[in-house]
């Protein structure tokens, strides 16, 4: 294993998930130095004795390897190139793992920029949400080079219980992007089933019992389908984050020539729920446009 527990790790994005992926690292015995653009979201980390750093740059200069978990392809651009980026001050040697859903051909190119620098980069997105976060059950899709993936899978481990290589850069993220697809259409089903239930008058607590774990099972259905019931829209997973993978998926496949009706139509549901105010809510938030209606 390359990485030690003298090993330094950075970690950029203290948010929803990446705040209990870092916790995870630090628990692990590595020393972690964060930064994020809001200090307040890194306290409980500082408190445990994680290190604050006051820029992508200052992280880079101190990471062996850097952790990236943020919002959009725009933040990863600014934190991984430019000037002040993370490429322009790693270690040549270390690596950078963004753990972001964003665009493949973003990632092929800080692949390429970290490269001719000596530096390896990863593209890892996960799915699991803020639970498979808390547990450290997440799924890594990752992309990039063989003998890389090899030697930061070990802190993967650490996150995840589903690691898989999926190619070379960019793979991860158009895995996460066949991901997402799946996902859409499923939350448009698991908001009909439930509102069908109330509707039919019948129990939908007692109704998830019967169909969660047959053929209609969804890791949505199990852990998403209680919390419309409960009334309970707190983001797992923002949908304004949600809108922007989407997008990026349609960019894709229409690239590949490629129709995605279910993609389309989810996509148009979220939107309208998003200019109704729901923007910063979970996506399980998308049960209250059928409750509008």
């Amino acid at each position: 294993m390359l990485f030690k527990e003298d090993t330094v790790i950075g970690f950029i994005g203290t948010g929803v998930m990446g705040k209990s992926m870092a916790g995870h690292l630090l628990d692990a015995g590595y020393q972690l130095t964060v930064y994020t653009r809001t200090k307040d979201k890194a306290a409980d980390l500082l408190k445990k004795g994680a290190v604050w750093s006051d820029s992508p740059r200052d992280v880079a200069q101190k990471a062996d390897v850097t952790f990236t978990i943020v919002g959009y392809p725009s933040d990863v651009k600014g934190i991984y190139l430019g000037e002040n980026g993370l490429i322009a001050h790693a270690k040549p040697g270390s690596y950078l793992i963004d753990m972001t859903t964003s665009t493949p051909s973003l990632a092929k190119e800080i692949y390429e920029e970290a490269r001719a620098k000596g530096i390896h980069a990863i593209d890892a997105p996960v799915s699991g949400g803020d639970i498979g976060a808390r547990e450290a059950r997440l799924a890594v899709m990752v992309g990039g080079d063989d003998e890389a993936f090899l030697q930061v899978e070990p802190l993967l481990n650490i996150l995840g219980t589903n690691i898989v290589h999926q190619g070379e850069a960019g793979a991860g993220q158009h895995t996460k992007m066949c991901n997402q697809i799946a996902i859409a259409s499923n939350m448009v089903g698991v908001c009909e089933a439930i509102i069908y239930a109330e509707k039919a008058g019948l129990d939908p607590e007692t109704v998830l019992k019967s169909i969660s774990t047959g053929a209609a099972g969804s890791w949505s259905l199990s852990n998403l389908a209680p919390r419309m019931i409960d009334d309970n829209f707190e983001p797992g997973f923002y949908i304004k984050h949600f809108i922007k993978d989407m997008k990026i998926a349609l960019d894709e496949a229409k690239r590949m020539d490629m129709e995605v009706p279910g993609l389309s139509l989810a996509l148009s549901l979220y939107e309208q729920i998003a200019e109704n105010g729901e923007e910063n809510s979970g996506t399980q938030a998308l049960y209250k446009y059928w409750k509008q209606l």
